[in-house]
């Protein structure tokens, strides 16, 4: 059975990590470096950054963030924020990481994803979808931190980042994000349901038992957290330890 992974997340604004719930009140709470070089002594399997203010000036200051990363860490790094064109793929991958993600550029321009899969390769490919659930139950894709609700169903556009060459979703719940009330399990087993690619699953955490719980009734792939692991109320080594009590598989 494959490994199950744990993945910390970090947000970067203007070269420092930081934290907000629902992008309020957000705080430096440190050099994304010496973060990242921490989880991966600790064993995460990948890391996430995500460039929050991913302005053009921004993203200078994120590749050298990733270039000095790259240097230090070994496990796979994940790129994202305001990845807008092939160039923008090419340079994050030039700079040392692993995956590149692509949110609202990839809802506005589906092609994005079928050209860089071409390119890079779907391995490369992650597309980040942000969900929240309708009145009717259903769930829609919005951005902008879920201020823009893109009339989407967000299951029907896995299925088709998928078919256009996503190798792999990263999947939160805007419900659910900042509340640490656990991730939403509804929404994971109906995107799970429809594509064979791996799904992250994003939103929510606050528990060692919130890691089972998804393992346990879902067929996601990974589990990202952020806060949880930044203000040390958990660590990689605590959440893998767990779920190996559970006969969850994960690399020790």
């Amino acid at each position: 059975m494959i490994a199950k992974r744990i993945i910390p997340c970090l947000d970067v604004r203007d070269g420092k990590v930081v934290k907000g719930i629902n992008f309020v009140g957000i705080k430096e709470v440190g050099d994304p470096v010496e973060c990242a070089a921490m989880y991966d002594e600790q064993g995460a399997d990948e890391i996430v950054f995500l460039d929050i203010t991913a302005t053009h000036e921004g993203r200078g200051t994120m590749l050298e963030v990733v270039r000095n990363t790259a240097k230090k860490v070994f496990v796979p790094l994940t790129v994202g924020g305001g990845i807008k064109t092939i160039d923008d793929f090419r340079d994050t991958l030039r700079a040392g990481a692993d995956k590149v993600s692509v949110n609202s550029s990839a809802v506005r321009n589906p092609e994005l994803i079928s050209q860089a899969a071409d390119i890079f390769g779907s391995q490369c490919v992650v597309v980040a979808i942000d969900a929240k659930r309708r009145p009717d139950g259903g769930f829609t894709v919005v951005v902008n931190g879920g201020r823009i609700d893109m009339g989407i169903d967000a299951v029907q556009w896995a299925q088709k980042a998928e078919s256009l060459g996503a190798g792999e979703i990263l999947l939160t719940s805007m419900d659910t994000d900042g509340t640490k009330k656990g991730f939403d399990i509804e929404l994971l087993n109906a995107v799970c349901g429809v594509v064979k690619i791996p799904v992250i699953a994003s939103g929510g955490c606050g528990t060692l038992e919130h890691f089972s719980e998804v393992f346990e009734q879902t067929k996601a792939s990974a589990a990202l957290a952020a806060s949880l692991f930044h203000y040390k109320e958990l660590t990689v080594p605590q959440v893998k330890a767990h779920l190996k009590e559970k006969n969850i598989p994960v690399r020790i």
